[in-house]
Order: structure tokens, then C-alpha cells, then sequence
């Protein structure tokens, strides 16, 4: 079974700069134990869970429980001391959220979700279509998929795409001198042959922009729709130990078009210590990988912009270093 034939559809989330008290109040309303973090363009880039509201380590129970029985206290009445004291210590989405965030395409087998949520440890994957979420698969969506009651599938909406009009291409051909009487021969006419020729290279740079976007745009959805496997892991493992062996310090991992970074790559240009965050698809499974099991062995990641067409980042490079 895919994703879109898993997944819930009806995703509630919440933006990154909700207070912790009313995303408690999400999942309490809804009976759920998890909610993504999306940005304004509607992609993940986070998930908060009732484990992250409450604190996964002792000391931050201790400076989250007191808003958390706020949200229990079902009406009673708290002193005004006491609520002041919540509100000094809010957090939001954005600090309570796990990131990077680990998606699927629509297209994803159930086998390889199930490898997901075993090999990053974690209860839920969303389901993404051009960087946008579009559902969720969890471990109960699977457990259901196997019973053989599986959910009715959404019918997309995509919006149809405008048909291209010949017009412009008419009055080009008419200006080119394409109807000019046979023989003519003058300025004019010149003048219209560069106009025509002008108006070609504008089409042509037009088609060349839309070329580039539909690539990057497939090249994206490839890095979503493709998850590290162990034996994919354990190649780019060697190809690390081969570059050291060569005398290198650093290894690529991997390159992906920027726009897979929930922020286009500004957070990796600037560069900001919370860079990882904005992490997507493979690049934010290489990252938990590294995280895991490379970072305790004293390696180092890092993220570069590799290029920059246009004065905006394009590719980014994950290096691996040793030194």
C-alpha cells in the first residue's frame, strides 16, 4: 500500500509561533498526541508532541508542568500570581519542536514508512506533494492498512494549468516580416526582423526558467520520495573512508537544491546555528543519521551553499568532516 492510500488527510497543525498552552489545548480537543509545525507556505518543518510539551528531561518537567496544569485545571480558578508567572515562561512551536523533519511522498510504500518510523524512533511521518503537506501516516494508519480496511483516497486538487497561447507567437511571426510582401526590403522591415528575434530570446530564457524549475522541482520530489536505507547509509560510510584514505578531510554526502530547505537556504547562507531545522527529505534522514551515530564518534557535519545562480542559493552540499 502507498501513502495517499494510508494517510489521514484532515491534518491539524499548528504555525511556529503558537504558545505551548494553546497547542495543548489543540491536542486535547482533537484526542491527539501530536501535531506538525508549519510554515507560511504550508510546509512541515517540525512536529510537537505531548512528550515535548510536558519535557523529555527532568529539568524542563519542572519549568513545563505548571502552564500544562493550567490547561487541566478545567476552569478552576488560579491566582493572578501564578498566571503571570505562565506567561513569562511560554514557549512556542518553534522551541518545542522536533527538527528536522523526517516526510514521505504520496507514492511511498507502507514497508518503507514502517523502516522510517523504526529507524528514527518516531510515531508519524507527514506525507508531502511539492513541499506541501498533505496528510499524515502514523502507526496506527498502518496498523489499519495491514487489517485490509484501508482509508478512501482524496482526490487530488491541482489546479489545471493555462493553456499556452499562439498569439504572441502570431504577431512575432507577422513582425519577423513572415507576411511581408515578397521582395520587400527596407528599415522597417530590419527593424521588425530584430524585434522578432528579441521576442525569441524572451520565449527562449522563459522556457529555459521553466525547464530548470519543473528539474529542480523533480529533483526535490526525488529527495522526498527517496529514504537512507541501511545499505545506502553504509555506501556513503565508504565513500567517507575512501576520501580519507585519498588524504581528504571532508566527504559529500550529499547535494540537493535549496529549495528542499524549509527556508530556501537562507538559515545555511547566513549561516544561523538553528540551520538544521530547516532540513528536509534525505537531507534532514542524513542529518538524524550523523546525529545518531557519527556525531558521538567525533565527526562533523556542515551544510554549504554550493552555487548561487541568479544571486540566490541553489545547491547545498551536507560535508562530512573528520578533521
Amino acid at each position: 500500500m502507498l501513502a495517499r492510500e494510508l494517510m489521514t488527510t484532515e491534518v491539524i497543525a499548528v504555525p511556529p509561533e503558537m504558545p505551548a498552552r494553546k497547542i495543548a489545548a489543540v491536542l486535547l480537543d482533537n484526542g491527539i498526541s501530536a501535531v506538525p509545525v508549519l510554515d507560511a507556505a504550508g510546509a512541515p518543518i517540525g512536529m510537537v508532541s505531548e512528550g515535548d510539551l510536558l519535557g523529555r528531561r527532568q529539568d524542563e518537567r519542572g519549568r513545563r508542568r505548571e502552564w500544562w496544569l493550567t490547561i487541566l485545571a478545567e476552569g478552576e480558578s488560579l491566582s493572578p500570581e501564578f498566571l503571570a508567572h505562565l506567561r513569562s515562561t511560554e514557549f512556542t512551536a518553534k522551541d518545542l519542536m522536533i527538527a528536522p523533519v523526517v516526510t514521505v511522498g504520496e507514492s511511498t510504500e507502507a514497508a518503507e514508512i514502517a523502516d522510517l518510523l523504526s529507524t528514527y524512533r518516531i510515531k508519524r511521518v507527514p506525507v508531502v506533494r511539492d513541499g506541501k503537506i498533505v496528510g499524515i501516516v502514523s502507526r496506527a494508519d498502518l496498523v489499519r492498512g495491514q487489517s485490509g480496511h484501508p482509508k478512501q483516497p482524496t482526490p487530488s486538487r491541482v489546479a489545471p494549468m493555462p493553456p499556452h497561447s499562439v498569439e504572441p507567437r502570431r504577431a512575432i511571426a507577422h513582425a519577423a516580416g513572415d507576411d511581408a510582401p515578397a521582395g520587400e526590403f527596407s528599415a522597417g522591415g530590419f527593424r521588425n526582423l530584430i524585434l522578432g528575434y528579441q521576442h525569441g530570446q524572451v520565449e527562449r530564457q522563459q522556457a529555459e526558467v521553466r525547464l530548470a524549475a519543473h528539474e529542480r522541482s523533480l529533483r526535490m520530489q526525488a529527495l522526498i520520495d527517496h529514504h537512507i536505507a541501511d545499505a545506502n547509509w553504509q555506501a556513503l560510510l565508504h565513500g567517507a573512508r575512501v576520501a580519507a584514505e585519498h588524504g581528504d578531510r571532508e566527504f559529500l554526502l550529499l547535494r540537493f537544491p535549496a529549495a528542499l530547505c524549509a527556508d530556501g537556504g537562507r538559515a545555511i547562507n547566513a549561516p544561523e546555528s538553528d540551520w538544521p531545522r530547516s532540513l528536509r527529505g534525505e537531507a534532514a534522514e542524513i542529518y538524524l543519521r550523523w546525529e545518531e551515530e557519527l556525531k558521538p564518534r567525533g565527526f562533523h557535519l556542515t551544510a554549504k551553499v554550493l552555487d548561487f545562480p541568479g544571486g540566490f542559493p541553489g545547491d547545498i552540499g551536507l560535508m562530512l568532516s573528520w578533521d
